[in-house]
């Protein structure tokens, strides 16, 4: 049974100002994850240390929440500060061989390129696979494989275009050829679906302020477990060893898992905002929220065909996520400024008005934005 979407509406104070349709940007996030997140703080400033087991406890159901999402075990997740830091330590942590090669598709968005040239230093090749108006299809990937490609690493959803990726048959791909296969998933995870098990992924990371509608400053790891033997933290504390916390001894034994990833210290507050924004996602449902936002991206290019603007996002159902992006008939600059001073809050990348309503969106929301550009006259 579909949820009534209006309902959570008042979960969302940023539409009492806004039209906010930039969520593959930042995030709004829920009241109940803002208020997670202030508890700590409150906690921390009120009692100290004396709330430190409770938020321990908390933290471990947080990363039994990120790995439900994406079908994972809780010792396969990490917490990091964001995509980039994630990337970076898959791209640090594994056990590299000079000549060995990394395939990703470009353009791509800076966090799934940097961390691999990184490794030129090392003798590790980066090579390119072209992307076409955002897209690119498994045998794009299969016809650049070469002997010593040794990881591929893909943007689920790309950033700009809004083209989701083929994990399943890139997974397939990959263990036919034994190539170890690494996820940006940042600009998928929180609308749809993600099984890293069914799609055969070894390594994902994503942040926690977009889709998933949380904080910024917090996001997941998943390491497989079938990867471990590989990879070897960059970093490593007293949370990494294996003892109890409690011990101070010097005994260096890394934990076998992603956990060892956690070196210290940990976000707190970001993670209970996390684990809060995941608990309304479950609510919710995944598989209608991928639904709602479809068939609001669908009365978005209604209107924005009706208007006669290029959709220059795959709208097929295959390639689709919550992103619509299209090109105005004019200079895009005037329009995007002419949208913020009507308060729609949209993104404005490579000359293209990116949209990304979430499941909270509603018809009036597209009335007002048709509504501006019917208005605009540059």
């Amino acid at each position: 049974m579909s949820p009534d979407f209006e309902d959570y509406r008042s979960q969302f104070p940023v539409i009492k100002k806004y039209v906010y349709l930039n969520h593959a940007a930042i995030s709004a996030p829920s009241l109940r994850a803002a208020e997670a997140f202030s508890n700590i703080s409150n906690q921390f400033s009120y009692y100290g240390i004396k709330g430190y087991d409770g938020w321990m406890k908390r933290v471990e159901e947080v990363r039994g929440l990120f790995a439900g999402l994406i079908n994972a075990h809780p010792a396969e997740i990490a917490f990091v500060g964001n995509t980039s830091e994630g990337l970076g330590y898959v791209a640090e942590g594994i056990r590299w061989m000079e000549g060995d090669e990394v395939l990703i598709p470009v353009p791509e968005f800076p966090s799934n390129v940097y961390p691999w040239l990184n490794l030129e230093r090392k003798g590790v090749k980066t090579t390119f696979i072209r992307r076409c108006n955002g897209r690119f299809r498994v045998n794009d990937i299969e016809k650049a494989i070469s002997p010593k490609v040794r990881l591929i690493s893909v943007s689920y959803v790309d950033f700009m275009f809004g083209f989701r990726c083929d994990l399943e048959a890139i997974g397939d791909l990959c263990r036919r050829k034994g190539i170890l296969l690494c996820v940006d998933a940042i600009q998928g995870l929180g609308i749809i679906p993600l099984d890293v098990k069914k799609c055969g992924i070894h390594f994902l990371a994503t942040g926690g302020y977009k889709w998933l509608m949380s904080a910024m400053g917090i996001g997941g790891l998943y390491i497989s477990s079938e990867a471990k033997e590989i990879i070897h933290p960059v970093f490593v504390g007293w949370k990494s060893m294996l003892k109890d916390e409690d011990f101070f001894g010097i005994e260096f034994d890394v934990k076998p898992n992603a956990l060892g990833f956690e070196p210290g210290n940990m976000n707190i507050a970001g993670i209970c905002a996390l684990g809060a924004a995941i608990e309304l996602i479950d609510e919710v449902g995944i598989n209608n929220i991928r639904e709602r936002v479809f068939a609001i991206n669908n009365l978005f290019l209604e209107g924005l065909q009706k208007r006669n603007f290029q959709i220059v996002t795959s709208m097929d159902r295959d390639d689709r996520s919550g992103i619509l992006s299209f090109l105005p008939h004019s200079d895009p600059n005037p329009l995007y400024s002419y949208l913020t001073t009507k308060n729609i809050l949209v993104a404005l990348r490579n000359n293209i008005i990116r949209i990304s309503p979430h499941f909270y969106n509603n018809e009036r929301d597209i009335e007002n934005f048709m509504n501006a550009l019917d208005d605009y006259s540059g």
